[in-house]
């Protein structure tokens, strides 16, 4: 823990699953947190598929885990959507329609 936060782990094998979820996030790192954190301990995630399957579900109910409910795949937890939001407002304050006038209407 460093300053009140885990490292990164990065996930090394195929696609991540709930049960790899659970063996190489919850396990390891959250459970082991929440214990240093104490009863005042929330656990936030994306809402992502992997974080919401049975297995992570009964593993954060057996251990006592409380978490945060939001939205799935809330913008809140991903800065780049706030990002693209950005630039499709600029794009669109641009767009502008090209008309067909008899002047140009043969012209490349």
């Amino acid at each position: 823990m460093l300053n009140g936060r885990t490292e990164l782990h990065i996930f090394y094998r195929g696609s991540v699953t709930g049960d790899h979820y659970c063996e190489e996030v919850l396990l390891p790192h959250v459970c082991l947190f929440r214990g240093a954190i104490g009863p005042d301990f929330i656990f936030m995630d994306a809402n992502a598929r992997p974080h919401r399957t049975l297995a992570v579900e009964e593993l954060l109910e057996r251990e006592d885990i409380t978490g945060m409910d939001w939205p799935a795949y809330s913008p809140d937890l991903n800065p780049i959507e706030h990002v693209w939001d950005a630039l499709r407002r600029r794009i669109a304050a641009r767009a502008y329609i090209i008309r067909r006038t008899p002047n140009n209407s043969n012209r490349c």
